[in-house]
């Protein structure tokens, strides 16, 4: 479609909601099969909860020395990937705080027996923020640090710690976190070894719209250039039990499903979208299907880090094939790389 940046920034100001939504929805249907709507089952599993960033959006984080922290061994491990896999689940998505004294041969290690006790799970794991800190932390470039952990097993990069890609937003509420430049290079040279990541965007954190668009500039960009980008997923921020939270409004539903329907409009190059329940809803979530997404994201046997945050919704396999079913699509599983499906009716 090939809309500017303005037009973006134009559209997320618009009034004409039904009207974005019905333009995404002939993109959505253009990029994928117009018939299914795809959700995934795979288990985040949050390896340790020590950090030293300090975002004043994260009510998961404990300082290094903590009581209240955590560094998961290979057996706690081990069983919720059995949970997982129990469950008809194909993957798992591993992420953590940045800890001050794991090196890369840890978390080799780690890749190494999950992949040879696990073969048939995708490894899904470390955000650019994580990936960054092993780099420095070993005295490693970027370049070298993906290439070890790919051939230590990692199958995929997420997007997580993007939040706003604008460094004006980003000093504000995670100032010691990478800069947005930074983040972009790690799924740059991601791309160029091989392996495909996600794209997030976390919105409703005090930004404002031209900050979002120009996050979706930079996603766009960068697609262009290496095409390693499976899909998109913006989500909401969740205020509660942050600090960042007691300055900042709830974001409405509307205002995250034109936010929704501008990011499938803007990412025309990037395959798919997803509408997320955890942070709005399933109802919302459902309604996004309607609004360019083609994927309800996954059922997320365990999530922790919204959840310090006061997010408490849940969900299972039934209840998306329900809402998917609902929404007048045929319900199908994927794996993490969308290369497979199976239908479900």
């Amino acid at each position: 479609m090939g809309i500017t940046q303005q037009q973006a920034l134009d559209w997320l100001g618009s009034d004409d909601l039904l009207g974005l939504g019905m333009a995404a929805q002939a993109v959505r249907n253009q990029k994928t099969d117009a018939r299914v709507a795809t959700y995934q089952i795979d288990r985040n599993i949050n390896y340790t909860n020590f950090c030293t960033e300090y975002c004043s959006f994260c009510a998961f984080y404990r300082p290094m020395g903590s009581k209240e922290g955590y560094l998961r061994t290979l057996p706690e491990i081990y069983e919720k990937i059995d949970e997982m896999l129990a469950l008809g689940g194909t993957g798992i998505l591993l992420q953590g705080g940045l800890h001050a004294d794991l090196k890369i041969e840890w978390y080799e290690d780690l890749l190494r027996a999950l992949h040879s006790r696990y073969p048939q799970v995708h490894l899904h794991c470390f955000s650019a923020p994580e990936i960054i800190n092993i780099a420095e932390l070993s005295g490693l470039s970027l370049r070298d640090t993906i290439a070890r952990l790919r051939d230590a097993g990692l199958a995929s990069i997420p997007g997580g710690g993007a939040e706003i890609l604008d460094d004006e937003v980003r000093h504000r509420i995670s100032r010691l976190k990478c800069t947005s430049d930074e983040w972009e290079q790690v799924h740059r040279t991601a791309h160029a070894l091989g392996l495909r990541t996600t794209a997030t965007m976390m919105f409703g954190c005090g930004e404002e719209l031209r900050h979002r668009a120009n996050h979706l500039e930079r996603v766009r960009r960068l697609q262009e250039e290496t095409g390693g980008f499976t899909a998109f997923i913006p989500w909401i921020f969740a205020p509660e039990n942050t600090s960042l939270g007691r300055k900042q409004s709830e974001t409405t539903a509307v205002d995250y499903l034109k936010t929704l329907a501008v990011s499938r409009l803007y990412l025309d190059n990037i395959d798919h979208i997803q509408t997320s329940w955890l942070t709005p809803g399933i109802k919302v979530c459902q309604v996004g299907l309607q609004f360019g997404a083609d994927d309800v994201g996954s059922i997320l046997i365990e999530e922790n880090v919204v959840y310090a945050a006061g997010v408490r919704n849940r969900t299972n396999e039934a209840e998306l094939r329900r809402i998917i079913s609902d929404a007048g699509y045929i319900p199908a599983q994927r794996d993490t790389l969308y290369r497979s499906y199976v239908l479900k009716n």
